[in-house]
C-alpha cells in the first residue's frame, strides 16, 4: 500500500518538477554508490570549453552534497515550490517554465565564470522560492514554528538560516538576485509605462512542451464530423429538395 501511495504521488507531480527532482536524487545516489564522484560533476569552465566536458554545464545543477540533513532541506523546498509554481502561475505553460529554467541556469553559468563556484543547484532552488514568494506576496509563513512572515520575506530566511548553518551566503544570495531579474523582466517591466515583454518563450519548446489549441477555424473533414440525428438529415433534405 504504501509504495503504491508513492508510485501514485510520483506519477502525479507535474512534469518538470518531477524531471528535475528525479535528476537530482538519482545523481546523488550515484554519488553515494560510488559509481561517480562530485569531482566528475562540479562546474569547471576549463574543463567544459577546453575538454569539451559539457554535461558540467548541467550536473552542478543536479547534486547538492551527500545523504544528510542539508540534501533533504534543498530537496523538500526544491519540491515543493517548483511543484506549486508549476501547478500554479505556470499551469498550461510548460514552456514558458522550461525557459524559465533555461534562462535562470544561463544567468547563474554566466555568473560561475567569473565566481569560484562549484555546484549552484542551491542558487536554483533559492530562484525558484524567489519567484513563488513575489507571485504569491499575502501567504502567511511559519519557519519550523519559530517565524511567522509574509512570503516575499521566505528566500531571506533561508539565506539567514544557511547563515546560521555556517554556509556560504553567496550562493543564496545569487539565487535571490536571478531570481528577481526574471521576475522584474517577465512580470514588473511589461506593466509599466512604456515596458514591452522581454523574455519570450522560443517558439520551438511551444512545439515541444505545449499541446496546441483546438484551432476555431478548424473545418473536419465529412468522416470526422459527429453523425446527424435523421431528423436533422429529414429536415435538410427538405429544405433542399433533390
Amino acid at each position: 500500500m504504501a509504495y503504491q501511495g508513492f508510485a501514485q504521488e510520483y506519477l502525479g507531480m507535474p512534469a518538470v518538477t518531477r524531471a528535475y527532482t528525479t535528476a537530482c536524487v538519482l545523481t546523488t545516489a550515484a554519488v553515494q554508490l560510488e559509481f561517480i564522484t562530485p569531482f566528475q560533476l562540479y562546474f569547471n569552465p576549463d574543463l567544459i570549453f577546453r575538454k569539451f566536458q559539457i554535461w558540467r554545464l548541467i550536473t552542478n545543477f543536479l547534486f547538492f552534497g551527500p545523504l544528510g540533513f542539508s540534501f533533504f532541506f534543498n530537496m523538500i523546498f526544491l519540491y515543493r515550490y517548483c511543484r506549486m509554481l508549476e501547478e500554479g502561475s505556470f499551469r498550461g505553460r510548460t514552456a514558458d517554465f522550461v525557459f524559465m529554467f533555461l534562462f535562470g541556469g544561463f544567468l547563474m553559468t554566466l555568473f560561475g565564470l567569473f565566481a569560484s563556484l562549484f555546484f549552484l543547484g542551491q542558487a536554483f532552488t533559492i530562484m525558484l522560492v524567489y519567484v513563488w514568494s513575489r507571485r504569491n506576496p499575502y501567504i502567511r509563513m511559519n519557519f519550523f514554528g519559530l517565524l511567522n512572515f509574509q512570503a516575499p520575506f521566505l528566500p531571506w530566511v533561508l539565506m539567514g538560516f544557511s547563515l546560521l548553518l555556517g554556509n556560504s551566503i553567496i550562493i543564496d544570495l545569487l539565487g535571490i538576485a536571478v531570481g528577481h531579474i526574471y521576475y522584474f523582466l517577465e512580470d514588473v517591466f511589461p506593466n509599466q509605462p512604456g515596458g514591452k515583454k522581454l523574455l519570450l518563450t522560443p517558439g520551438f519548446l511551444k512545439m515541444v512542451f505545449d499541446t496546441p489549441e483546438e484551432d476555431p477555424n478548424y473545418n473536419p473533414l465529412p468522416e470526422d464530423r459527429p453523425e446527424r440525428q435523421p431528423r436533422d438529415q429529414d429536415q435538410n433534405q427538405q429544405q433542399h429538395p433533390q
